[in-house]
């Protein structure tokens, strides 16, 4: 464990898998996105607090492009602000892989850039301390 400092990150990566497609074109809905976001906002919680910590609020949250079955997402988490009890984060999912079965089944490619899905503010509230 260590201090809560602004600028701290975590990051993830998963592979979407077709049996979370949810609508038409394989997309994935912007839910999953978000517990991804949670999971990336708990890590960094056990980081710097010790703590798993509990999600308050989101006071932003931007679809920017789709996420497809098929994908490998990569989500972070940066500290921007910590009070005594808050922990205020930035988030950001980016396509970094992505299917492609229309060239085969199970064909896929590394994207040359990310694609920057899902971008969020949100807010964990940790135990105070000592407490």
């Amino acid at each position: 464990m260590s201090d809560p400092r602004e600028g701290t990150s975590v990051t993830h990566r998963r592979y979407i898998p077709y049996s979370h497609a949810h609508y038409a074109g394989d997309l994935v809905d912007g839910a999953y996105v978000l517990g991804l976001f949670g999971d990336v906002a708990t890590e960094l919680c056990i980081r710097t607090d010790g703590d798993e910590g509990l999600f308050a609020s989101y006071s932003d949250v931007q679809f920017r492009a789709p996420v497809r079955a098929g994908d490998v997402l990569e989500t972070t988490a940066v500290l921007i602000r910590a009070g005594t009890r808050s922990r205020v984060m930035e988030f950001e999912a980016r396509v970094v892989c992505r299917g492609r079965p229309g060239k085969g089944e199970s064909a896929a490619e590394a994207l040359p850039e990310p694609i920057v899905a899902v971008t969020a503010t949100g807010t964990v509230v940790v135990p105070a301390p000592g407490g």
